[in-house]
């Protein structure tokens, strides 16, 4: 360790009785350890949040949705879609009919969107979120959202009949009906879904709608949505019309904007608090210097050169830096585990689509906004220090 190093530490860890330079570095370390755990949480809840949409989103609609552009029905074999799709690693293509349809019970009745959809088992997320039942769906099987169940005031087991739409509002007298028995349940906490989505096997929809061997589309599903862009892109240049490509990112176009809209003045305020333990830093370097005005003289009197000086409360700015950032990412991080695991704070789940606060840690991103911590405290040391070369030792030890 050379001289400035253990000088910059002494000052640190001075015991002297009255001393402010040990309060002053403990303070400048507690304000850039907020500012940083404030930042990491922040871009954790952010991207957690955007993360536990799209992964829910996804769940119902696939990443991707290939349909007729003006919402008719396609052909269930599409040989180009496969010549397509053939260079990419894809986790499922499943094909869906998706239409509107008349559920009732008794005298109860509600409009909702039929989803008849190709092999369930290997298909999107829907399995994560069935609370009670299953989703195989077997041939005049239903499974439906739990709010709209309880709505209805309908139970595992029950029977009941979807009416397809557009019979019903045809000029015919025909109307096309066929009896369903719930085999399972869901809840995601999206209510546009929970409330109006209904899912039976392909051939019971083609049966319903009067659709033989055709569908309204194909769902594209993949192991990370990441994924999902190069084929998104593919597609975009190459079906032909009246075919088209859609993402989940698409459909929901407005809520994506609304979380995009959220996060600059989300970042902004915490990135201010970040700002404000960067400006603790000067102060207190500052501060230490008035303090140790003494000594920087006698060490200049001693043959210290102004380089020397600053030196040593560069040093210490680092320290506190490094110090503060440290502590600042493990806080973080010690919040979103017990976050992740015990679930502190909840939020009220028909406003935000969930029931607690989601958090999903970046850990290059966390790494980063540790280092720009370090980088600030360096550079907040260089403007604190700016004037040493300005002491002369005569007037720094005049009253010594």
């Amino acid at each position: 360790m050379n001289l400035s190093t253990m000088i910059a530490y002494r000052h640190l860890r001075s015991v002297q009785k009255g001393s402010f330079s040990t309060v002053a570095g403990v303070l400048s370390i507690s304000g850039l350890a907020i500012g940083i755990a404030a930042l990491v949480i922040t871009f954790s809840i952010l991207e957690g949040f955007e993360s536990t949409i799209s992964e829910k989103i996804a769940g119902f609609d696939g990443h991707l949705r290939i349909q007729h552009f003006m919402d008719s029905s396609l052909p269930e074999k599409i040989p180009k879609i496969d010549t397509l799709l053939a260079g990419f690693q894809i986790k499922n293509k499943i094909a869906f009919i998706q239409k509107p349809a008349l559920l009732r019970k008794g005298a109860l009745a509600e409009g909702v969107i039929v989803e008849g959809i190709e092999n369930p088992n290997t298909s999107f997320g829907l399995h994560d979120i069935i609370v009670d039942g299953s989703l195989n769906l077997h041939s005049g099987s239903i499974v439906l959202g739990r709010k709209l169940a309880d709505k209805l005031s309908l139970h595992l087991g029950d029977k009941l009949a979807l009416f397809d739409m557009k019979s019903i509002a045809g000029l015919s007298s025909f109307q096309r009906v066929k009896q369903f028995q719930i085999s399972g349940l869901f809840h995601s906490g999206l209510q546009d879904y929970d409330q109006s989505i209904v899912y039976i096997s392909l051939n019971d929809a083609q049966q319903l709608f009067e659709m033989k061997d055709q569908i309204s589309g194909l769902m594209i599903t993949f192991d990370s949505i990441d994924k999902a862009e190069d084929v998104y892109s593919n597609l975009e240049m190459n079906l032909d019309f009246p075919m088209y490509i859609m993402s989940w990112k698409d459909k929901h176009q407005a809520l994506f904007d609304w979380i995009r809209v959220q996060r600059w003045p989300v970042l902004i305020i915490f990135g201010l608090i970040a700002f404000v333990g960067v400006v603790n830093i000067i102060s207190a370097l500052t501060m230490i210097m008035l303090e140790k005005m003494r000594e920087i003289g006698i060490c200049m009197a001693l043959g210290f050169n102004a380089k020397k000086i600053r030196n040593i409360f560069l040093i210490e700015g680092s320290i506190i830096g490094m110090a503060g950032s440290i502590s600042g990412v493990l806080l973080a991080l010690l919040l979103i585990w017990l976050q992740l695991h015990y679930q502190i704070i909840t939020i009220p789940e028909d406003i935000y689509f969930m029931d607690r606060i989601p958090v999903s840690v970046n850990i290059w991103r966390v790494l980063y906004v540790g280092f720009m911590g370090m980088i600030a405290a360096v550079f907040a040391s260089l403007l604190s220090t700016m004037n040493i070369k300005k002491i002369l030792p005569a007037k720094a030890l005049r009253y010594e």
